[in-house]
C-alpha cells in the first residue's frame, strides 16, 4: 500500500501560489516512519480530476487530495469524487451541524444572530455535500470538515487547515503502519568526478544489496563549493552500512576526493 498526494488548483499550475502541501506531507510522513511514493498536480478541470480519481481509486494506495472542496464555481473535487465512485452527493448530517456551528459562532463573534435559513448560509451547506457513504475529517481550524472514502482523504487547499487534518487521518487510521519498516540513509560528497565513472558501481550495489536504493545528485557547484555529486544509499539499515562501506572502498580505489555529509 503506497502513499500518494494529489494537489488540485489552477493557481498552483499558473504560479499564482506556490505549493506548500508537498513539503508538509513529506514532513508528516517522515516523522511517522512513512514515505510519499508519488504526487500529481492537476488544475481545476472536472474531467481530468474525475479521470485521475477513477484511476487512483481503482488501486489500493492511500491518497491525500488537497484543494477544491469548497462551494465556489471553481471547486469541483467533491463532485468529481462522487462521479469517480459512481455515487451521488448528499449532505452529511454531521457536516451540516459543524457548518451551522461555524456560522453561529462567526455571527456571535460579530455580535449578531445568524439566520441559518438565509440563502448565503444555505449555500454554505454545500461544503458538507459529500459522496454518499463518505466519512468526515475534522477541521480544527474552522470546523468545516473534509471527507474520506476508498482510502482517499480530501482536505482543503489551505495548508493551515490541511496539515492538522492530514495529521488526524494518519494518527487515527494508520498508526499501525508507523515505523513498521526501519530505514537508514548515508551519503557523501564526491568532488570533480564524472557520474559515468560511478554508474557501474551503483548498478552493482543495487544487485548485491536488494534492500537498498542508490542515489546520485550531481551539482555544478557555486562560489562556496566545487562541482560535486552527493552519492548515497538508503533502505534497510544493515544493508545501508554494508553498501556504504563498498562505496568508500571503490572511491578510494578510484582515487576520488570525498567527504561525509
Amino acid at each position: 500500500m503506497a502513499i500518494g498526494l494529489i494537489i488540485i488548483g489552477d493557481e498552483i499550475l499558473s504560479g499564482k501560489r506556490a505549493d506548500k502541501h508537498f513539503s508538509k506531507v513529506v514532513e508528516l510522513l517522515t516523522a511517522r516512519g512513512l514515505q510519499l511514493d508519488w504526487t500529481e498536480i492537476i488544475g481545476d478541470d472536472p474531467q481530468r480530476i474525475t479521470a485521475t480519481l477513477q484511476r487512483t481509486m481503482a488501486g489500493s494506495d492511500i491518497v491525500f487530495c488537497c484543494g477544491g472542496i469548497g462551494a465556489t464555481p471553481d471547486d469541483h473535487t467533491r463532485q468529481c469524487a462522487a462521479a469517480a465512485l459512481g455515487v451521488g452527493l448528499e449532505l452529511h448530517p454531521e457536516a451540516k451541524q459543524l457548518i451551522q456551528q461555524r456560522i453561529t459562532q462567526t455571527a456571535e463573534a460579530a455580535g449578531q444572530v445568524a439566520d441559518l435559513n438565509s440563502p448565503d448560509h444555505l449555500h454554505r451547506l454545500k461544503m458538507g455535500e459529500f459522496p454518499k457513504g463518505a466519512g468526515i475529517i475534522p477541521n480544527s481550524y474552522n470546523l468545516i470538515p473534509g471527507f474520506y472514502q476508498a482510502h482517499h482523504y480530501f482536505v482543503p487547499g489551505f495548508p493551515v487547515m490541511a496539515e492538522p487534518m492530514i495529521t488526524w487521518v494518519l494518527d487515527t487510521h494508520y498508526s499501525h503502519l508507523f515505523h513498521r519498516d526501519e530505514r537508514a540513509e548515508k551519503s557523501l560528497l564526491v568532488f570533480e568526478i564524472a557520474e559515468s565513472l560511478l554508474t557501474p558501481m551503483m548498478e552493482q550495489l543495487e544487485q548485491d544489496f536488494p534492500l537498498i536504493k542508490v542515489f546520485s545528485l550531481p551539482s555544478v557547484g557555486n562560489h562556496q563549493i566545487r562541482r560535486h555529486i552527493e552519492l548515497g544509499v538508503k533502505g534497510d539499515p544493515a544493508q545501508v552500512e554494508l553498501s556504504f562501506a563498498v562505496i568508500e572502498q571503490e572511491l578510494d580505489r578510484l582515487g576520488a576526493e570525498y567527504v561525509a555529509t
